[in-house]
């Protein structure tokens, strides 16, 4: 049987299998400090993501560590990462408003824990974030920005 990896070896990408771009937390991380400092994205959606994910995957080590994996485990391997920064971040795609960003995130930490744990697939960020895409023109809707001048 094969052993879980470290949360080290998670974090700094090595002895872990996986795509190039999913498996460097620490990359991932820095790259999201870069796009953070330069404007080019707000905390909203990171945040909202990353902080579902743990939230759901904890309730559920919670009730029972036996069948649920820790979420330090849920952040760190597969897309979470990599989705939650570079993908559900994209200009075209999510909400224009704070708080719709907000919305836009919890929707894809939910539906990702939804995916993962009940689903076929063993990830499920990309499908996640295809089904709030879906959403936005809603979001947008109901959740107005504040309006310019």
């Amino acid at each position: 049987m094969a052993e879980i990896p470290s949360y080290l070896d998670l974090f700094f990408g090595y002895n872990t299998g996986g795509s190039a771009g999913e498996i460097a937390g620490l990359a991932l991380i820095l790259g999201c400090i870069f796009l953070l400092w330069r404007k080019i994205i707000t905390w909203h959606i990171p945040v909202a993501v990353i902080g579902t994910v743990a939230v759901f995957a904890g309730i559920l080590n919670v009730v029972d560590p036996n069948i649920y994996i820790n979420p330090a485990y849920h952040i760190l391997t597969g897309g979470v990462l990599l989705g939650a920064i570079f993908m559900a971040t994209d200009y075209a795609t999510s909400p224009m408003a704070k708080t719709g960003m907000i919305i836009y995130g919890i929707g894809i930490g939910a539906i990702t824990i939804l995916i993962r744990v009940w689903g076929a697939y063993p990830e499920g960020i990309s499908f996640a974030i295809l089904i709030m895409n879906a959403f936005t023109p809603l979001i947008n809707r109901y959740i107005k920005s504040k309006k310019f001048g």
